[in-house]
């Protein structure tokens, strides 16, 4: 029998797995493409009174998992002290097993705080003082988090409407020589069908830019001009946030008609929120490719379904869910339409349901082109798939359906400056099932072939993929 989380053997399953992950993956730096961590926690290198602040705030992973075990929303995103919040949380810790939240948690209780044990209610205060003396060391701000976590460059999530304020401070600090860049996320702009806030949006979009923004021409130009300025400050991705992807083209003159009655308040039919949506995709698709910059598209999510939640704590706060409707027939005609309009950027598609990984790969196989090694990409197990079931089977449906070796790898897509052991959570679950065909004579037991594989998917690919000016390792 293994030990709990033994270093040795955790999620390894065989020597192959051992010798992969030891040997190459271990010692590998991060490249976090994409994170919700704040750039102004950044700059001001923020402290933290306690684990609870670091550990549960905005996290609506242990949220759920704390509902579904009945505990009351006061000790949830409520006024109860921190203390006892925490105590709830190390409660709810101890039933979720086989849930990686709970390997989640150990693994930075055993990196960050030097806890070999399990967070249960009678260790919750052994725990909670352990932690509270590490936080209480300078050692322990934001940029110490992620310097021990031998991260290399982190891509934060940004509105094109941002300042860009802490990212200019980051670059210009001599003093932390992580970089810390920019990559744009303009949902804002595409959610035309929220009337009020677009409106709202489009004018601190124009006041940002300094230009007036009374057309979609002019919406246009206003996002271009904020790229050029995330370009300076070393942006080389995008990100959007999809229902699903759309394909419903309309001629300039109706898109055109459409973002004038969204300015007078006029809400969308369902058709032309499609068609606005389409239009602004396939411009900024061409804004991606002329740049270089690769166009991340994550889709697959109901969103805010509990209402009477949503309408108390607002978005992000445990409540979303799978869909089952990803239509494959728009997701290739969008792809098919932007190759036309100039050419398909370097394109990661995720979807939030597990089954539609093979229609993700097949896809994109019909529009790979060279120099770009994986131009096109499945991305990384996401949200509800982060686990060792969905990654391995990310992993393999990419291999039997594509190119594994030009997989970019792991991200975080968290907002917690302790959530870089995920990366290795994935690094050991790719080791294990790479080892794992090597004993079901799948692969040859070539271990400097395969290491050079794992070093690529730990690092290396996502530093020729995104172009950063990064060292190999």
């Amino acid at each position: 029998m293994i030990a709990f989380q033994d270093d040795e053997h955790y999620l390894l399953r065989n020597e192959m797995g051992e010798r992969l992950y030891h040997g190459y993956a271990e010692g590998m730096p991060i490249l976090d493409y994409h994170c919700h961590i704040s750039p102004r926690q950044i700059w001001e290198d923020a402290r933290f009174d306690d684990i609870a602040q670091v550990w549960l705030g905005g996290d609506h992973y242990k949220w759920r998992l704390m509902r579904a075990c009945g505990v009351d929303e006061r000790f949830i995103t409520g006024d109860a002290p921190a203390r006892e919040k925490f105590q709830k949380w190390a409660e709810t810790l101890g039933c979720c097993v086989g849930n990686p939240v709970f390997e989640w948690s150990h693994l930075e209780l055993k990196r960050y705080f030097g806890f070999d044990g399990v967070l249960t209610p009678q260790t919750a205060q052994e725990v909670w003082d352990l932690a509270g003396e590490r936080l209480a060391s300078p050692e322990y701000s934001c940029r110490n988090l992620i310097r021990r976590s031998n991260v290399r460059l982190i891509c934060t999530t940004d509105d094109p409407a941002d300042s860009f304020e802490w990212h200019r401070k980051i670059a210009t600090d001599p003093t932390f020589d992580v970089r810390v860049v920019p990559a744009m996320r303009p949902d804002a702009a595409l959610r035309i069908e929220r009337t009020e806030e677009f409106g709202a949006y489009v004018a601190r979009l124009a006041d940002v830019a300094g230009m007036p923004v009374a057309s979609f021409a002019d919406l246009c130009q206003a996002i271009s001009a904020r790229y050029d300025v995330a370009a300076s400050l070393g942006c080389r991705a995008s990100d959007h946030a999809l229902d699903f992807v759309m394909c419903e083209p309309a001629s300039p003159g109706h898109v055109e008609h459409i973002f004038q009655l969204a300015l007078e308040g006029v809400a969308p039919t369902y058709e032309q929120v499609l068609q606005y949506k389409t239009a602004l995709m396939r411009f900024l698709a061409r804004e991606y490719e002329r740049r270089g910059w690769a166009m991340q598209l994550h889709f697959g999510c109901l969103r805010d379904n509990n209402r009477t939640m949503f309408e108390r704590l607002g978005p992000d706060t445990g409540y979303d869910c799978v869909s089952n409707y990803a239509p494959a027939d728009q997701l290739a005609s969008l792809l098919d339409m932007i190759e036309r309009d100039g050419g398909l950027p370097k394109t990661i598609l995720y979807s939030l349901n597990p089954a539609d990984s093979i229609v993700i790969d097949t896809v994109m196989g019909c529009f790979q082109r060279g120099p770009v090694a994986g131009r096109l990409q499945n991305g990384s197990a996401w949200w509800f798939n982060d686990s060792e079931v969905g990654m391995c089977e990310q992993l393999t449906t990419l291999a039997n359906q594509g190119v594994l070796g030009t997989f970019v790898g792991m991200l975080t897509d968290s907002r917690s400056f302790l959530s870089y052991p995920r990366h290795e959570y994935f690094r050991r679950v790719l080791c294990g099932l790479l080892g794992e065909w090597v004993e079901q004579g799948k692969y040859p037991a070539d271990e400097a072939l395969l290491g050079s594989i794992v070093r690529d998917i730990s690092y290396n690919n996502a530093v020729r993929y995104f172009g950063f000016d990064l060292d190999e390792e």
